[in-house]
C-alpha cells in the first residue's frame, strides 16, 4: 500500500515538473512577444498568458493530490523509512528539481514584468501625445473658426 502511494507521489512530482518545463516555455514565449512593444501582438500576448492559467491550475490540481496521498502515508511512511529510503531519495531529488524550476520560473515571470511595464510605459506616452495631438489640431480648427467672422483691420475708410 505504501510502497504504490509513494510510487504515485513521484508520478504526481515527475507531472508537476513537466507542466512546469511547459510554463517555463510559455514565460520564454512570452519574452519573445514583449522584446519589441513597439511591434507587442496582444493576441499572442494573451494567448501566452491564457496558456499559463491553465498549466497554473494543473499545478495547483497536482499539488493537492499529492498532498491529500502525502497525508495519508505519512505516519506508516515515518514509522518504516528505512524500508522506503530509495522512493524518498528519487522523490527528494525531483523536489529539489522542482524548487530549481520554480525559481527559475519566478525569475522570468520579473523579467516580463519589466518588460510588460515597459510595453505600458510606451503606450502611455503614445495616448498622451495622442491627446496633446487631437488638443492642438481641435484649438487650431477652434480658433481659426472664431477668426472667420472678423471683420478686416486695415480698411481704408477715405472717400
Amino acid at each position: 500500500m505504501v510502497s504504490a502511494s509513494l510510487d504515485m507521489l513521484e508520478e504526481s512530482l515527475r507531472k508537476k515538473i513537466e507542466v512546469m518545463t511547459q510554463i517555463e516555455e510559455e514565460n520564454e514565449r512570452q519574452r519573445e512577444v514583449l522584446r519589441n512593444p513597439e511591434e507587442l501582438e496582444l493576441e499572442v500576448f494573451d494567448e501566452t498568458v491564457d496558456r499559463k492559467g491553465e498549466l497554473i491550475d494543473k499545478l495547483i490540481a497536482l499539488d493537492d493530490g499529492f498532498q491529500t496521498l502525502f497525508d495519508e502515508v505519512k505516519k506508516e511512511l515515518g514509522e518504516n523509512k528505512s524500508l522506503y529510503a530509495d522512493q524518498i531519495r528519487r522523490m527528494q531529488d525531483l523536489i529539489k528539481e522542482i524548487t530549481a524550476k520554480s525559481a527559475s520560473i519566478e525569475a522570468m515571470e520579473r523579467r516580463n514584468k519589466k518588460l510588460v511595464e515597459t510595453y505600458f510605459d510606451i503606450s502611455r506616452s503614445k495616448m498622451v501625445a495622442g491627446k496633446q495631438s487631437s488638443a492642438a489640431a481641435y484649438n487650431y480648427y477652434v480658433t481659426m473658426n472664431n477668426y472667420r467672422d472678423v471683420p478686416p483691420q486695415f480698411m481704408d475708410n477715405k472717400q
